[in-house]
């Protein structure tokens, strides 16, 4: 029985006991009915006021019957109301704390940041695939429907780091971001994938001119939802008519993410207007963060000052080609790795560390890479295809030019005999596999500072 319906059937209770006190009087001791009324209410209030008249017997006995119903009755009521409001108040906080507690146990789930129409066809999906999910809204009437239908999620904004984190962004393997807003898309892009940077982020867009700016910032792609269905009735028309033709390209579009400059102290940046370092630099800057606050495509005619983080798009040419001032242009390094994870959590570090990465999936291809671009380091797996991570150190030591290329050595075996062979083929260092991805990055670091 649920609270409110408590509350009606105590409300009547009290109600017919009333009525009954009131009729009774006016039966037995030919009151009036306000006289009634008036004894009926003292009698079940127990407020201990004189009667109307003196009572009979039989009328004093109706009272002792009266007053027992009525106290009960009010307790009856009294208590409905205030498991009523106990309800209200703790239920709400007892559902969220036993919905962070299945969140917080979830490894390798999506989130999904807005419950609307293409939210709710992607979580249909999820739902008949087995696959664990979070939604994270900010509308309350969608979150009691997500509620109803025994959905994890989380009542809030998707664009807080607060939200993401509690959704339990770094344990998830993707994320979509559906809002209604591109902006606040983008906001969430940004913010996802400094806080995970191996998650597979898909956003939505309306506008065909945010796609490449959402891309930027870091998405691994980008869905147009009336696109993407006018090119679906488009080929199935075509089907349909005999006239089918090759696929046209896909509403999906992948690019590098965008880079973060911080702006130092003597940075010859310092003190300029975004948009004359936008045009200096011939790249978009998407956002800037001051003081834990973030500005999505900031206004031009701001002026940048120190500590400030530039998010700055990737484009063909590389910062430092069109450099501003003396801000120096990054340093290559090169990840050979043939985990697609590994590739792609270390180039977002190294570049958010100020380095330019390049990529190889084998020992073969990333042998090449690292003789042909000369990188100041490269970080290299020591089980790899083709040529193995001790092989491609041994040779690249004895090539003429590649002499002064710092060389990590990336592995889980954590032999002394690996090591010291890795050692003896040329490597710099070796580093163990852990959790702790910053341990390779700071190994870099601190190798090239000892030039």
């Amino acid at each position: 029985m649920s609270s409110n319906y408590r509350i009606v059937i105590a409300l009547m209770s009290c109600l017919m006991v009333l009525a009954i006190g009131t009729a009774g009087y006016v039966l037995i001791e030919n009151y009036t009915l306000l006289d009634g009324l008036y004894m009926s209410v003292i009698t079940i209030m127990t407020v201990g006021f004189n009667e109307v008249k003196p009572l009979s017997e039989i009328g004093r006995a109706f009272t002792i019957i009266l007053i027992v119903f009525g106290f009960g009755t009010l307790a009856f009521a009294g208590k409905a109301v205030v498991e009523s409001l106990l309800e209200k108040v703790w239920s709400g906080k007892a559902r969220t704390k036993k919905m962070k507690k299945k969140v917080s146990i979830l490894k390798s789930h999506s989130l999904v940041c807005g419950f609307g129409r293409v939210g709710a066809a992607a979580i249909d999906h999820f739902k008949a695939t087995g696959s664990d999910f979070v939604v994270i809204e900010t509308d309350p009437d969608k979150c009691r429907e997500l509620h109803e239908r025994n959905y994890l999620y989380i009542e809030g904004d998707a664009t807080r780091e607060s939200v993401l984190l509690e959704a339990g962004i770094k344990s998830a393997s993707g994320l979509l971001a559906l809002l209604n807003s591109d902006p606040d898309n983008l906001f969430v892009v940004l913010t996802a994938r400094e806080l995970n940077p191996t998650l597979h982020i898909i956003s939505r867009a309306e506008e065909t001119t945010s796609e490449n700016k959402i891309l930027r910032a870091g998405a691994d792609s980008v869905i147009s939802p009336f696109v993407t269905a006018g090119k679906q009735v488009a080929g199935d028309i075509l089907t349909a008519t005999g006239k089918y033709t090759a696929p046209t390209e896909g509403s999906h579009h992948h690019t590098s993410p965008a880079q973060w400059v911080t702006i130092q102290d003597r940075s010859s940046m310092l003190g300029q207007t975004i948009g004359f370092i936008s045009r200096q630099i011939k790249r978009d800057i998407i956002g800037l963060r001051r003081n834990d606050r973030d500005f999505i495509f900031p206004d031009p005619e701001m002026r940048v000052e120190t500590d400030d983080q530039l998010i700055v798009s990737k484009g063909p040419p590389e910062i430092g080609k069109q450099s501003v001032g003396n801000m120096p242009a990054p340093r290559k390094l090169v990840i050979v790795d043939d985990n697609p994870v590994i590739l792609r959590l270390y180039t977002r570090l190294f570049q958010k560390a100020g380095f330019h990465p390049m990529t190889a999936t084998n020992g073969r291809e990333g042998l090449d890479l690292i003789i042909r671009e000369k990188p100041a380091a490269a970080v290299i797996d020591f089980m790899l295809p083709i040529l193995s991570g001790i092989d491609v150190c041994h040779r690249i030591k004895r090539t003429d030019g590649c002499e002064n290329i710092r060389l990590i050595l990336f592995t889980a075996d954590n032999q002394p005999e690996t090591r010291n062979r890795a050692l003896d083929a040329g490597a710099d260092e070796v580093v163990l596999k852990s959790p702790n991805a910053s341990e390779v990055i700071e190994t870099v670091l601190q190798i090239l500072k000892r030039e």
